[in-house]
């Protein structure tokens, strides 16, 4: 049996199809309440699906992935605030094309476009991943050591404004990967005698905690009585032949810049949104529409942020480098359900990306379906009392984390790394490079060890492909920054520049 024939067979089983929907009604809940991440979802999700197959539980946790990035459309365009990340674009055109009375059509619009994005990245996906991993199965462990280095400074690079609060996250996610076993000899290290941490911290604990719990008490502390109601006018929900032909174009532009982004470790859909947006926006007709309403610029950002999700997994899976923070909460599921993300995985499974795609195809239509189907019921989840979602989501999180490895030593590393993820969050400092730092640190230490016993220094910086790694890392540190200082030169000699003549000259009878 080829191995398209073999991966596509595993969707026939009914439990795989069964987790399927449960993942497009949970995906689309998560996306739809503010402030809960998919992030946090296939976290806390992964804790109760590693009792599962690895097919079911993977169909579990890639269904919410993409059904999420469908869900968080809704309160991005009714009320204004986006449900996750990667929907920010979609505010700047969809809430006020709901203003307008165009709501159904916004809605509509999005689910149509997020669709045409999750497929184009998934075809990415399909004729990349198998070659791609083939090609990375030369590495040695120079080479791989200088792969890591570059998915951690590319994490840290597009943490936000502040690269060195990204890299210090990333440092610190370095340092917890130390506690355990030493990856070389065996030794324990930072284990202070509990027995629970021989193994390294727990993830599943970790990640619940930092993204969970923090996300939980970050919205206890801000949380305001007042809210935005949303938008009950829905309007139309279909757009005409003018609207379609409209919408061509921006489809086009949001497919070429969410399959590129993608691509690149960490660049989420939120970046990708936002990068088609204003290119779409240079190469429309009616550039003055955008941020005013423009369908253009609400089909290029939901296409680009969801065209990474293909992209994405695909850099994770065949590199081992995760694409984002969702796909690094996957690579530790992957691990404990056997699987070794990185060259070997596809090489020696390919039926693997088949059956992969197969059930985000599956999921994608799935969730389509459902996004075009709702009515107007669905603005009464954003006026449920937050409370209420509180208490389920700390509950839910605790039950998951013991129930991984029946330990309490879990559930106190959840709650210690929820205070954590709490106090980064107020301070400024990303989340995601600490994940990244847990998962790929002990990496990163065994093949720096490896490659510097095989000929020490110079086997890594003979080799090219290393060098090249480490360059394009150097520079995701050091230009990001240099180009914020130069805009805002640029900014400042604008505005301190005198205005001409013909501006500032006092008329006769100011005279």
């Amino acid at each position: 049996m080829s191995p398209l024939a073999e991966g596509l067979a595993q969707l026939a089983d009914p439990l795989v199809l069964v987790c399927i929907l449960v993942g497009a009604l949970a995906g689309m809940l998560v996306g739809a309440f503010p402030g809960i991440t998919a992030t946090m979802a296939v976290a806390l999700a992964s804790s109760f699906t590693l009792t599962l197959d690895p097919v079911p539980g993977l169909a579990v946790l890639l269904t919410i992935y993409v059904a999420a990035n469908f869900g968080d459309r809704v309160p991005a365009i009714l009320v204004n605030t986006p449900g996750t990340p990667a929907s920010i674009a979609t505010t700047f055109d969809g809430n006020p094309m709901a203003r307008q009375g165009l709501a159904g059509i916004a809605l509509t619009t999005s689910a149509m476009a997020s669709a045409v994005g999750t497929l184009v990245g998934l075809v990415v996906l399909v004729t990349v991943a198998i070659p791609l991993s083939k090609v990375a199965l030369m590495f040695g462990p120079a080479e791989m050591f200088a792969l890591v280095v570059f998915g951690l400074t590319m994490m840290a690079g597009v943490s936000g404004e502040n690269v060195l609060k990204g890299l210090a996250a990333g440092a610190l996610g370095l340092a917890l990967s130390a506690v355990g076993r030493d990856p070389i000899t065996g030794t324990e290290r930072f284990t202070f005698d509990v027995l629970a941490l021989s193994d390294g911290l727990p993830f599943i604990a970790v990640i619940i905690g930092l993204f969970g719990i923090a996300d939980v008490l970050d919205q206890m502390l801000t949380h305001r009585s007042e809210h935005h109601s949303p938008i009950t006018n829905m309007g139309r929900w279909w757009p005409n032949r003018g609207e379609l032909r409209t919408m061509v174009k921006p489809l086009g532009i949001g497919s070429a810049v969410g399959g590129v982004v993608g691509a690149v470790p960490a660049a989420g859909g939120d970046i990708a949104g936002i990068l088609s947006w204003s290119t779409a926006r240079k190469a429309s007709k009616e550039p003055e529409k955008f941020g005013k309403g423009s369908l253009e610029g609400l089909t290029a950002s939901d296409t680009a942020s969801n065209a990474t999700l293909g992209p994405s997994v695909t850099t994770t899976l065949a590199l081992g480098v995760p694409g984002d923070s969702v796909m690094a909460v996957l690579i530790g599921s992957l691990v404990i359900w056997g699987y070794q993300p990185g060259p070997g995985l596809f090489a020696g499974q390919p039926d693997l990306v088949y059956t992969i795609a197969g059930i985000m195809v599956v999921a994608t239509v799935l969730t389509l379906g459902l996004s075009v189907i709702r009515t107007r019921g669905v603005t009464k989840l954003l006026e449920l009392p937050p409370q209420f979602l509180w208490t389920v989501i700390i509950v839910f999180c605790m039950v998951g984390t013991y129930a991984v490895n029946n330990s309490t030593v879990d559930v106190a590393v959840m709650l210690v790394f929820g205070v954590i993820g709490l106090f980064m969050r107020r301070f400024g400092f990303p989340a995601g490079p600490v994940v990244l730092g847990l998962i790929l640190g002990s990496l990163a230490e065994g093949n720096l060890r490896r490659a510097l016993e095989i000929g020490g220094p110079a086997n890594i910086l003979t080799s090219p492909i290393a060098v090249g790694f480490l360059l394009v890392a150097l520079g995701a540190v050091t230009v990001p920054p240099l180009l914020r200082t130069l805009r805002g030169r640029t900014r400042t000699a604008r505005e301190q520049a005198p205005s001409s003549p013909a501006t500032t000259a006092p008329s006769e009878g100011e005279q």
